[in-house]
């Protein structure tokens, strides 16, 4: 079984010295598998000092020669205490207190992890969720996750758009290992450019977030692990076709240079040169589209001194073509001969991270970031061009360390960002250089199993933004066994890329408009919210088996927005709110393992999204009020060969939808109020035949809903009614797949 152990606050270090003892902590059970226990409690006898152990089992904590009993305790089970004479590596499994003479108590490390004990709500979603699912790149990950909702943005692109908490993915803070990367010019197709299986884990934070990450954040973060050279497969190959004639194929090597050094190639291609038409409109329903994505990731480890760092150097490139059937982009480029849209984007990236932790003072810990990346689309859209150069820098630097035990833990740094954009709109160019210098403090109170409680503060002076406080605040209570109530408020900040973010309005033929002008970025001011949040999350047992239950609720209020104006069907307008804009999200959720190897995930959620617009309070368009979720799965056992069988189901109803007004337009171009009811389907089965290799087969959207004539206008992509982001629900059908799966140890 592979064993990561990560350090305080995001740095995966080992942290074995004379000084501290580490291990992992497992759950004892009769098929002896190596099922790490999430969230136990690991605490020397009479004194404050512990820790608790991460989603897949370790701990690190601090040692002292008058240390001796080591306490190892979770609730459920049967609480240990070993004698410890010399720090050492430790493995222990614990029992469970259910077990009676004529019962047998079996379990299984859970794909999706909810903490108990963290103040943040953060649910880790790890490698074996993400292959319920064909997860060709990130933006398809999320598609058995009950928290975020999935997308298309508009008709033409065939982009997935993510939300949480009512909120559109600009609102979201994406990270890859903490480091913020989805933002800028690469909002609007960034996901697609982190493939599926790169991911190792995803974890999704409810909320403000933490200061450390910066001051962007709103409606929550979303980070992403990448794999590691020294703990990934030393080759790995993953291949997949659909139906629709997508071709995929990713490849990992992984190379152990020396004790200290391990390096990893990962190759990704993409590829559908395949025209479609489905619902005969004459436009494609999904864009030929080419991509090949690598990177090159060293990490080195010196257990002994504490160190650990690693080098990304990225490349990507993109190209997509997308349009009616009969369009040449030799021919018909920015003519009126055929409606197309090409596109094309080039993106180079370098990432480093650095970690120390004090051999002598394990709980002392510095870790720094930096990250360059350039980006470059040339794209146009019809008779619109737009074109985006984004050049970005990133630091930021982080102590860890204690004041007067290990129950106050702190957190302080400094961090720095620049980004240039240079924007070409049509015949307008958009050009600004942004920078902030900010500062960060967050004090952690961990009072094992009763109480936690995460507040942070930063100072940032941006020079286009001004200087401001940001200050976060988590809180979790467990009066009682398996109970969390967790609440939560915070302030984000951040400068609307207005284009970017929404370029599905070039697939239209509105006019763009930019009103209250006098702010800094584009004549507006910056979007300003602050988040409030309440969850409760209860475990119990069902007719002998585990469940679980959460309650959420989140409020977010802007002070400030940028409105993003649909309403006149000729238009697209941009302003700064006069009034109020809000969303308030409600989600109960329902987790149970009914039998051996049965997994069952149900969700209802509510929103309730409105902005007050220049014509009135509205809801936000193509946002469903209702949204009810189900996920089953199924493993069998496994077999002495490492042989088994995965059954996946997901299912999705999504109440009816607002479309953005459309009475501007002659009658025939004008759509009803409101959306019908969307349900989709997804399954999975897959074999895996031995550790080594697996095969699977899947449908997407196999009960064939289809949105009749997601473009407005149509058959006159050139007049003024052509508008193609009036999309609820999928456009091409179903969707079958199949792939194979090949991995050396």
């Amino acid at each position: 079984m592979k064993q990561r152990i990560y350090i305080l606050l995001l740095f995966p270090i080992i942290a074995f010295s004379q000084n501290s003892i580490s291990g992992i902590v497992f759950e004892a059970n009769e098929q002896n598998q190596n099922i790490g226990l999430v969230g136990a409690n690991v605490y020397w006898l009479n004194t404050e000092v512990g820790t608790v152990t991460d989603i897949d089992g370790n701990f690190t904590l601090s040692y002292k020669a008058e240390y001796k009993k080591l306490v190892i305790s979770y609730v459920g089970f049967k609480t240990d205490t070993l004698t410890i004479n010399t720090p050492k590596k430790i493995k222990h499994w614990l029992q469970s207190t259910d077990n009676l003479d004529a019962v047998t108590v079996k379990s299984r490390k859970q794909t999706t992890v909810k903490s108990y004990f963290k103040a943040t709500n953060v649910i880790n979603v790890t490698s074996e969720e993400l292959l319920k699912a064909a997860c060709c790149n990130l933006s398809e990950s999320f598609e058995t996750n009950p928290s975020i909702d999935v997308n298309f943005a508009d008709a033409i692109t065939g982009t997935r758009q993510i939300k949480m908490l009512g909120l559109t993915s600009p609102y979201i803070l994406i990270a890859t290992e903490n480091i913020p990367s989805i933002r800028g010019a690469s909002q609007a197709y960034g996901l697609s450019f982190i493939p599926g299986t790169w991911v190792e884990s995803i974890q999704i934070t409810k909320g403000a977030g933490s200061v450390v990450n910066g001051f962007e954040s709103i409606a929550g973060q979303i980070n992403t692990e990448l794999v590691k050279p020294s703990t990934d497969d030393k080759l790995f190959v993953n291949l997949y076709g659909a139906s629709s004639e997508r071709l995929e194929l990713n490849t990992h090597i992984n190379t152990k240079v020396n004790n200290k050094w391990h390096t990893g190639l990962y190759i990704h291609g993409n590829m559908h040169n395949k025209k479609h038409d489905v619902n005969d409109d004459g436009f494609l329903d999904m864009p030929l589209f080419n991509q090949i994505n690598v990177m090159n990731r060293w990490q080195y480890t010196d257990t002994e001194k504490g160190f650990v760092s690693f080098i990304n150097f990225k490349f990507l490139n993109d190209e997509k073509q997308t349009g009616e059937l009969g369009f040449n982009s030799d021919t018909d480029k920015l003519t009126t001969n055929n409606w197309g849209s090409e596109i094309d984007t080039q993106r180079y990236e370098i990432s480093t991270k650095f970690g120390y932790v004090n051999p002598e003072i394990p709980w002392q810990s510095i870790g720094v970031q930096t990250a360059f990346s350039s980006h470059k689309q040339d794209s146009y859209f019809g008779l619109n061009v737009y074109d985006i150069k984004h050049n970005s820098l990133y630091a930021n630097a982080i102590y860890n360390s204690i004041i007067s035990d290990s129950r106050h833990k702190i957190k302080t740094g400094l961090s720095y960002t620049y980004d240039h954009y240079d924007e070409l709109v049509n015949t307008t160019n958009f050009e600004r250089t942004e920078n902030s210098v900010g500062a960060f403090f967050e004090y952690s109170f961990n009072n094992l199993e009763l109480f936690n409680l995460t507040a942070g503060v930063r100072l940032d002076h941006h020079n286009l933004l001004g200087t401001f406080i940001t200050p976060r605040v988590h809180a979790r209570y467990s009066p009682w066994s398996k109970s969390a109530f967790r609440a939560s408020f915070g302030r984000g900040k951040r400068s609307a890329n207005i284009f970017t973010e929404n370029q599905q309005l070039f697939s239209t033929s509105r006019q763009i408009n930019i009103l209250n002008s006098g702010g800094n970025i584009y004549g507006l001011d910056p979007e300003i919210a602050w988040n409030y949040g309440f969850s409760y999350l209860q475990g119990f047992n069902l007719f002998g088996r585990k469940a679980d239950i959460t309650f959420d609720y989140y409020k977010t209020d802007f002070t400030n927005k940028v409105v993003v104006d649909w309403e006149n069907s000729q238009e697209i307008n941009f302003y700064n709110l006069d009034g109020k804009s809000f969303a308030n999200s409600f989600q109960v959720e329902l987790n149970y393992n009914p039998f051996e190897g049965f997994d069952l995930r149900t969700a209802y959620k509510f929103y309730d999204v409105k902005t007050d617009y220049n014509s009135g309070r509205f809801e936000r368009p193509l946002t469903p009020k209702h949204r009810l979720f189900a996920n089953l799965g199924y493993e069998t056992q496994v077999k002495e060969s490492g042989a088994r069988w995965k059954f996946d189901t997901t299912f999705n109803w999504l109440s009816s939808q607002r479309y953005a007004s459309t009475t501007n337009n002659p009658s025939e171009y004008q759509l009803s109020e409101r959306t019908p009811t969307v349900a989709t389907l997804n399954t999975q089965i897959t074999k895996v035949f031995s550790s080594k290799f697996e095969v699977y087969l899947g449908g997407e959207n196999i009960t064939n809903l289809r949105q009749s004539n997601p473009i407005l206008g149509a058959n006159d992509p050139f007049g003024a009614n052509f508008d193609s982001t009036f999309v609820y629900g999928p456009i091409f059908g179903n969707l079958y797949y199949a792939g194979l799966r090949y991995r050396i140890k």
